[in-house]
């Protein structure tokens, strides 16, 4: 067996790699990541090849923390970009999500984080600000390797290194994130369930300061971000303090048709990392932090509705340019020509019927229709039924 994962032997390694450098920033991060580590040595079962990957994960995320803190030392005018209020995008994957960030974001008055973007938000050392053609470049390389490793991985999240994609990989250098997503790790979901996630979200602030910087590098000037991930479901309260003034849209698709397919694709991940992962303790993971997800969103949706549109799934696959439009007339934006016609190019090139259908069964997880239909009966009152 190989080591186990050591907060401090972690940060020695990122020291070590940074040239010098030796800021993190808001130290904040350090607890977590020592609740992290030490539930993913007790309780995920990591293979020797799963800690390694992580253990070069966790190094990276510390390297990035100490660089971005240099360039902000070095160009304090980051920290002069004002992020206004953004657009956000909730809902489970499998509900269009992707589809409504990846249209929006052929507006250019809307900033969107490209995946390469997120997996390298801090630029390789000597490159041209202008044109980060190593980064794309090494990005574009990984996704070729994720998809011919995991081909389903194609029918549940299309990759492209190129294209919007969700800024998860950006909370995680706050080491207060989705892990649960690569592992089983239930001590470290129920510290972080009842830790204040603010650090997490300021970090996120941060981070896209200085992403909106380098954007106005290579001469892109936007209005606001459109963001997506629906980790925000379980956190929408805090969101909306943290971004005051975001305008969120809710899609909606009912669960008993997409709870299995997020077990499934869990599934896949967490055995990545471990040998032993337990497909039916990845469908009662997911499914009962979905429901608690859905239940704190409807909660701050009933004290204050006013934020929220909702978008039923059927209607982007059917008529997604009418649920563009009635997003832009929600948020109060103006639909250009300009942006019109890109929409409809996108549209035309990444239609989802050209993706493999998503082939999984229910009971594999853990999970039944009616099993399903209880834990989410108001949620599908409200949403799915009444619809």
């Amino acid at each position: 067996m190989s080591h186990a994962l050591e907060p401090q032997a972690l940060e020695a390694a990122a020291l070590a790699q940074a040239g010098g450098l030796k800021n993190f920033g808001d130290l904040s991060y350090r607890q977590a990541l020592a609740v992290l580590c030490d539930s993913l040595n007790r309780e995920a079962k990591l293979s020797d090849f799963g800690r390694g990957l992580l253990e070069h994960k966790f190094v990276e995320l510390l390297v990035n923390r100490l660089r971005i803190e240099e360039f902000f030392r070095l160009h304090p005018e980051i920290d002069h970009e004002v992020i206004a209020p953004p657009i956000v995008i909730v809902g489970l994957p499998r509900t269009g999500t992707t589809l409504l960030q990846r249209v929006l974001s052929c507006d250019p008055n809307l900033y969107s984080m490209h995946w390469w973007e997120s997996r390298y938000p801090v630029p390789f050392p000597g490159e041209d600000l202008k044109n980060p053609v190593e980064r794309i470049e090494r990005a574009r390389g990984e996704v070729r390797v994720m998809v011919d490793a995991m081909p389903k991985l194609m029918a549940i999240h299309p990759m492209d290194a190129d294209q919007a994609d969700e800024e998860v990989m950006l909370m995680e250098h706050s080491f207060m994130a989705a892990f649960n997503a690569y592992a089983h790790v239930p001590g470290y979901m129920n510290w972080l369930h009842g830790s204040d996630e603010k650090p997490a979200y300021d970090y996120l602030q941060r981070v896209l300061k200085f992403l909106q910087w380098q954007k106005r590098q290579r001469g892109i000037v936007a209005q606001r971000w459109v963001l997506k991930a629906p980790h925000h479901l379980l956190r929408m309260a805090l969101l909306l303090r943290e971004f005051p003034g975001a305008q969120v849209i809710q899609t909606h698709r009912d669960p008993v048709d997409t709870i299995p397919s997020i077990a499934s694709f869990i599934d896949t991940l967490w055995r990545i990392y471990s040998a032993e992962a337990d497909a039916t303790a990845a469908g009662r993971e997911w499914n009962d932090l979905m429901a608690r997800a859905f239940h704190h969103t409807m909660a701050v949706r009933d004290k204050n509705p006013a934020p929220f549109f909702d978008v039923r799934f059927i209607d982007t696959v059917k008529k997604p340019f009418e649920v563009v439009k009635a997003i832009y007339a929600h948020t109060g934006m103006t639909l250009t020509p300009e942006a019109e016609r890109a929409m409809q190019a996108w549209m035309e090139i990444n239609r989802r019927d050209k993706r493999e259908a998503h082939d999984y069964h229910a009971a594999d997880f853990g999970l039944s229709e009616a099993q399903l239909k209880r834990d989410f009966a108001d949620y599908r009152q409200q949403y799915i039924e009444a619809a």
